[in-house]
């Protein structure tokens, strides 16, 4: 689906809510309409403790942050994690 502005955006299912109203997500995560304020939007979701919820942008940046910590470096060398260990300790 092309937006007007000529991005891609995958299809998506587009509800209107009004405050007060909610949507349901499978059995355990509900979505409701908390306030609305000019451009703002505060939404309440309930769902158990073991669903992650982010707002997008904190959710891209850890998979960011993750994917960098998960790289290796170009010239890694285990054995200098080794001798700076043995250089270092204290005997």
């Amino acid at each position: 689906m092309l937006l007007h502005n000529g991005e891609w955006n995958p299809p998506m299912l587009v509800l209107t809510r009004k405050v007060g109203e909610s949507i349901q997500i499978n059995d355990d995560v509900k979505v409701t309409v908390i306030e609305i304020k000019g451009k703002n939007i505060r939404l309440g979701i309930e769902a158990p403790k073991t669903t992650k919820v982010y707002r997008e942008e904190v959710f891209l940046k850890i998979q960011e942050e993750n994917k960098k910590a998960s790289s290796t470096p170009d010239r890694f060398d285990p054995g200098e994690i080794n001798d700076f260990i043995s250089d270092n300790l204290k005997k």
